[in-house]
C-alpha cells in the first residue's frame, strides 16, 4: 500500500500494475469534467483489487484509462500507469492497443451492447484470439470452442454459431470472459461483471473469476458497487468518491474497521439477507456532487454529518491520503481516536443491532 503522492513512491517496475497520481478530465461547454482526480494504487499478479463508489465516482472511467480507451481527443490524461514496467499514459495509442488484449483486457458492463450484434459469438472470439496470434482460423476457431467450454457453457462447439442476442444474459456474460481471456491476458478488469443478474448466476460467474484467476494468475480489478461482491473476491479494496480516493486498504481493514464516513455509509446500505425484510437501510443523505462544480473542502463533507467535529476544515480544506497505522490510508479530518469512537460506539453497534434483529426476526 503506497499513498498517492507520486514523489514518495518507490521506482517504477516493482508492481506489476502501479497507477501514480491519475487524473482524467474532460472538457464540456458547461465546464470541466473532473472524473479522476489524483488516485494511485498498485496491484500484483495473483491478486485482486476492489474499487467501489457509487455511480459517478470515477471507477469505470479509472479502468477505461487503464486499458487506454479514452479518446486523447476529449480527454485530458495525465499522471503515470505502469503495466508490468511500461509506462501507458505516455505511450502511443498503437502501443497500447497492442497491449489490450494480450497484456490486458476487460469485461465490460453490458455485454450486450458490447459485443457486436451482426457477428457470431465464435467469429468475434477468432478475431480477438488472431489479432494478437498468427494462427489459422481453423486454430483460432479450436481455440474459441475451447474458451468457451472452459467458461462453462454447454455444447460449445455448436453455441459458438450463435450470435449474442441466442444467449442469456449469464452465458453472455460467459461469453464476454471468454473473449477477455482469449490470449490469456495477466490483467483482467470487470466493470460491474454481475450486474443485472439474478444471484445464483452471479455466484456462477464469481466463482469461475476466481477459479480462471488462480489458473492463469492474473491480476484482477473488480469493478462495483456491491459490497458483497468486493467481500467475495478481493484482497485490497479502494473507495471512490467524487472522482478521488478516500479510502485504501487490504479488504480485512476496510470490512473489520473501515476509517471513513463513505465507507461506513456503503456498508450501512448494503442489503443482507439475515436482516428483516421489513428494516430499513441506513442510507447516506443527499446525492453526490457534480464533479463539474466540487464542493470547497472535502468532497464527502455536504453529505458528512461528522463535519462539525472537523471545526471547519471540511468546508474549506481537501484533506491529504495518509495512513495512520502505514497501510490503511484514508482522506478524512476526522482524526484517528474520532474515527476509531465512532466506529465503535455508534456505526458498528448500529450494524451489528441490525444484523441481530434480522436474525432474531
Amino acid at each position: 500500500m503506497k499513498p498517492d503522492r507520486v514523489e514518495s513512491r518507490p521506482l517504477p517496475g516493482t508492481s506489476f500494475l502501479d497507477v501514480r497520481d491519475l487524473h482524467i478530465n474532460f472538457p464540456t461547454e458547461d465546464g470541466l469534467v473532473k472524473a479522476v482526480n489524483g488516485v494511485s494504487f498498485t496491484l500484483e499478479r495473483g491478486m485482486t483489487l476492489g474499487i467501489v463508489g457509487e455511480s459517478g465516482s470515477g471507477k469505470s472511467v479509472t479502468s477505461l484509462g487503464i486499458l487506454g480507451l479514452h479518446n486523447r481527443r476529449n480527454a485530458k490524461v495525465s499522471g503515470e500507469i505502469w503495466l508490468d514496467g511500461s509506462e501507458l499514459v505516455g505511450s502511443s495509442p498503437e502501443q497500447v492497443r497492442r497491449l489490450r488484449g494480450k497484456k490486458m483486457a476487460m469485461i465490460f458492463q453490458d455485454p450486450l451492447s458490447s459485443m457486436h450484434p451482426y457477428y457470431t459469438i465464435g467469429a468475434q472470439i477468432i478475431e480477438a484470439y488472431r489479432i494478437h496470434n498468427n494462427v489459422s482460423k481453423a486454430i483460432a476457431r479450436k481455440h474459441a470452442i475451447d474458451l468457451l467450454g472452459r467458461v462453462g457453457i454447454p455444447r460449445p462447439e455448436r453455441r459458438v454459431d450463435d450470435y449474442p442476442h441466442q444467449f442469456s444474459g449469464g452465458m453472455r456474460q460467459r461469453a464476454m470472459i471468454a473473449m477477455a481471456l482469449s490470449c490469456d491476458p495477466e490483467l483482467l478488469i470487470a466493470d460491474e461483471p454481475t450486474t443485472a443478474l439474478d444471484v445464483t448466476v452471479q455466484a456462477q460467474i464469481l466463482d469461475l473469476m476466481r477459479t480462471l484467476q488462480e489458473e492463469f494468475n492474473s491480476a484482477l480489478i473488480i469493478i462495483t458497487h456491491d459490497l458483497g461482491v468486493v467481500a467475495e473476491l478481493t484482497d485490497d479494496i479502494l473507495v471512490m468518491y467524487a472522482g478521488r480516493a478516500v479510502e485504501y486498504g487490504s479488504a480485512i481493514d476496510v470490512f473489520g474497521h473501515p476509517e471513513h464516513p463513505y465507507t461506513w455509509g456503503l456498508l450501512g446500505s448494503m442489503p443482507r439477507v439475515d436482516r428483516a425484510a421489513t428494516e430499513r437501510l441506513i442510507s447516506i443523505q443527499g446525492n453526490p456532487p457534480s464533479l463539474i462544480n466540487l464542493p470547497s473542502g472535502c468532497s464527502f463533507h455536504p453529505r458528512c454529518p461528522y463535519e462539525p467535529l472537523t471545526a471547519g476544515l471540511g468546508r474549506t480544506m481537501m484533506p491529504d491520503l495518509v495512513a495512520p497505522d502505514g497501510n490503511h490510508f484514508v482522506r478524512c479530518h476526522l482524526t484517528a481516536d474520532q474515527r476509531r469512537t465512532i466506529w465503535t460506539t455508534e456505526i458498528q453497534p448500529k450494524l451489528a443491532g441490525h444484523a441481530e434483529e434480522g436474525r432474531s426476526s
